[in-house]
């Protein structure tokens, strides 16, 4: 596996690259999505608007050589528009099916909260069973398959916020955040003439990602790293400020995401940091908490700070022996 690794390090870091020179300021979102990619999970980025999310969602599609679908979700669109539908046609005389965008490799869902749940439910079904169901059949999506969402959490009337059971079909959940000062300075100057974004190339081809995804998934995990994931979900279900803790499928979703940002910092087995750093992503969008301790003021993410902080990181060997 080390072969393979030194042999696409330097592409996952000119990707990496690619999104940097696109935007400013926003290393670790785009080295989070890149593990979501890798992981074969999805990504839901929630921010105020103008702060660069489609923008990072277009970057990232095109440094892969990957065929890209962009979903613009409005109030009026049907499950249909996302899927696809059979037409008839009368030279032919029979149905043909029409894909929808769901049938890309990278999807970016735009203003996913825009659109009604019955025509969220449709992507959300492919994200979680790598299929579609067509007029009663289920169609396979392509190989790979990734979604990268954006909703606008300040503006609710006339949307539809996902629901937190729903959220858990999305394997990190990140916040941009506004540029600084000198990020913003600097933004403005790369934006001054042609946009970064036409200078991009693709670097990852689709089989070179489907390779990648598949090597992601022998990366070591020792039994105390699987230990230290179940007692961090188990504490979230034991807090008494929590109403629902991190389901199995969140532990599951921790460990994709471990071996993913293992294999990208080069390594071929997960240390515990690893886990401790993707649990601030992995794990706040699966808590629901009680009305209590939401009228007390804590939050997700400052529950798993301190679970976080409470559980000490198990000794762990340096390397799979």
């Amino acid at each position: 596996m080390t072969q393979q690794l030194s042999l696409y390090e330097p592409k996952i870091s000119e990707v990496l690259k690619n999104v940097n020179k696109v935007m400013v300021g926003k290393e670790e979102v785009t080295l989070l999505s890149m593990v979501a990619l890798l992981a074969k999970g999805h990504v839901l980025l929630e921010d105020v608007p103008g702060v660069g999310k489609t923008m990072m969602v277009r970057t990232i599609a095109k440094s892969l050589d990957c065929e890209f679908k962009r979903i613009q979700f409005t109030p009026d669109l049907l499950p249909s528009d996302v899927t696809g539908v059979s037409i008839y046609n009368p030279k032919e005389m029979e149905f043909q099916f029409r894909p929808g965008p769901i049938l890309g490799n990278v999807v970016l869902a735009d203003e996913i909260n825009r659109t009604s749940p019955k025509t969220q439910s449709a992507l959300l079904e492919g994200m979680e069973e790598s299929s579609i169901t067509v007029e009663g059949s289920p169609v396979p999506l392509k190989e790979p398959f990734f979604v990268m969402a954006t909703q606008n959490p300040i503006e609710y009337e006339g949307t539809y916020p996902l629901p937190e059971a729903q959220l858990d079909r999305f394997l990190l959940k990140l916040n941009m955040g506004y540029p600084t000062v000198q990020q913003e300075r600097e933004m403005l100057s790369r934006t001054s003439g042609d946009h970064p974004l036409t200078m991009v190339e693709a670097v990852l081809t689709r089989d070179e990602l489907i390779d990648i995804q598949n090597k992601v998934k022998d990366v070591y995990v020792d039994d105390t790293i699987r230990s230290y994931i179940v007692e961090l979900v188990t504490a979230t279900r034991e807090h008494e400020g929590v109403y629902l803790g991190v389901s199995p499928r969140g532990s599951i979703a921790l460990m994709k995401a471990a071996k993913a940002y293992a294999y990208i910092q080069d390594r071929d087995y997960v240390i515990p940091d690893d886990v401790k750093y993707l649990a601030r992503f992995v794990m706040p969008h699966r808590i629901i908490l009680t009305s209590e301790s939401k009228f007390e003021g804590f939050t997700p993410e400052g529950i798993t700070d301190t679970i976080l902080e409470n559980i000490s990181i198990p000794v762990q060997r340096t390397k799979h022996e």
